[in-house]
């Protein structure tokens, strides 16, 4: 509540994580928050989707492709399945470049502008006090797309080093390839770009809730996120949290979508399809109600520290 700070008057401090803990009981207590999250963010992406099918039956209709040579790949010969790899993409990818010239940078504007709109609707449903920035929430969002783009910038980058270290380096020099140390690598280097992401993206998700609760502008807000005194850590916090929390509804979805390949000689392929489409559905939903969760424990971190008297 304004004007208060546990630290200042005294009271125990509350970890993020513990507030966090109570914010997901009152976000499973209000199942209409995590609906409208589903709803703006599906009314863009199957549309997209279909686009994007669309587009790549196109190209794989005219691109004279080795369909055979791929049905004969085996993670038994990893240096063969490779090159087939490598002789299709270098086949898909020209195509591809061509529709990916103008549909991503389509999409992605898309995005800012939905995405932003939809972020204000949930967040408006939480507090009806916050005002509707939606102008200050597409260039925050944008900002937000430019700095994660980069960072799969790095990891491509980090992944062509791994490349070259254990696999393309050593055969040039008539030496076997190190797959094992190379997807040892590939681990390492996507988790630890993963964690990083989660350490520093938090002032991108709490930028857009300090505009619409102050009603500064993009920089602004962002200036404030880097100025929130003892609030920063626990913010780091609880976005460390979720990060691991999509790592594991990432791995829980993954064990889900192989729980039934031990009975695919008595299970239909349409069977398989409609488990796969479901274990993918929950997992979106899932993914949605933390993302309303996360929005809901910054909210209320806030209101739970007087965060003018922190920051001086």
């Amino acid at each position: 509540m304004p004007g208060f700070s546990p630290e200042r008057e005294g009271a125990v401090p509350v970890r993020g994580t513990q507030s966090f803990v109570q914010t997901l009981a009152e976000c499973w207590q209000r199942p209409s928050l995590t609906a409208l999250e589903v709803l703006w963010r599906w009314m863009f992406g199957i549309p997209v989707l279909l686009l994007v099918w669309r587009e790549v039956m196109r190209v794989l209709a005219v691109a004279p492709l080795d369909v055979e040579a791929l049905r004969r790949m085996t993670i038994l010969n990893p240096l063969a399945a490779s090159e087939t790899l490598a002789q299709a993409l270098a086949v898909l990818l020209p195509p591809l470049w061509q529709v990916a010239a103008w549909m991503v940078p389509l999409l992605l504007v898309l995005w800012i502008v939905w995405s932003s709109l939809g972020r204000t609707m949930v967040l408006r449903r939480a507090d009806k006090s916050l005002r509707a920035r939606p102008w200050t929430l597409m260039a925050l969002q944008a900002i937000r797309v430019a700095a994660l783009g980069s960072s799969f910038v790095v990891w491509f980058l980090c992944l062509q080093w791994a490349g070259e270290t254990t696999v393309t380096g050593p055969l040039a020099r008539g030496d076997q390839a190190n797959l094992v140390g190379y997807c040892a690598l590939v681990i390492v280097t996507t988790l630890g770009l993963f964690t990083l992401w989660a350490v520093v993206s938090w002032v991108f998700s709490v930028a857009p809730l300090l505009a619409m609760l102050r009603g500064e502008g993009a920089f602004g807000s962002l200036r404030a996120a880097f100025r929130l005194g003892p609030l920063k850590g626990k913010l780091v916090e609880i976005n460390l949290v979720m990060g691991i929390v999509k790592i594991a509804l990432i791995v829980l979805a993954l064990v889900l979508s192989a729980t039934p390949l031990p009975f695919e000689s008595v299970m239909t392929q349409d069977a398989l399809l409609l488990w796969w489409v479901g274990v993918t559905l929950l997992y979106l939903v899932a993914s949605d109600f933390f993302h309303v969760a996360r929005l809901l424990g910054y909210l209320n971190l806030w209101r739970a520290y007087d965060i003018t008297n922190a920051r001086d």
